[in-house]
């Protein structure tokens, strides 16, 4: 399904919708991040996704992460909580879902990179390669809260 993403735009659709969505921040050894370039929007992203019945917000980002990218994790902590108003996303169906995020920090535990349906590359990515990659505002947002190393969770 395709989205697209309105962040501070005052022609933004109104939202009509909001559901639970999750993401995982990891860097490796190096200091690497795990990035995804969607398929949905084309934009480069950490992993994440929607929370289904049935788990928790951490089994979600697992799930997410082994999904979008083949590689298993374990969440470590929390970077923030975001809820954007002024952030929609709007999908071919006619959802508009107002952002609510529960952004992760994630440890690797091993796993192959792979691509999946939601996700056409994935990246192990140098951070000053970051500038160069096409990223939503909210995902940067996300990232630098990681790489502040704050342990106090970002919220709104």
């Amino acid at each position: 399904m395709a989205r697209v993403d309105y962040y501070n735009d005052p022609n933004a659709p109104k939202a009509n919708s909001i559901a639970v969505a999750v993401s995982a921040f990891i860097q490796d050894d190096e200091g690497r991040i795990l990035m995804i370039r969607r398929t949905d929007n084309d934009l480069y992203s950490i992993p994440g996704g929607q929370l289904e019945l049935g788990e928790t917000l951490a089994q979600a980002a697992v799930r997410e992460v082994r999904e979008e990218t083949g590689i298993e994790c374990e969440v470590t902590g929390v970077i923030g909580l975001y809820s954007n108003p002024n952030h929609v996303i709007a999908y071919d169906d006619g959802e508009v879902r107002q952002e609510f995020s529960i952004c992760f920090r994630a440890q690797s535990l091993g796993g192959e990179l792979e691509t999946s349906a939601e996700s056409k590359e994935v990246h192990w990515v140098e951070r000053d390669e970051l500038k160069s990659l096409k990223v939503h505002p909210s995902i940067s947002l996300r990232v630098s809260h990681a790489l502040a190393g704050t342990n106090l969770p970002f919220y709104t």
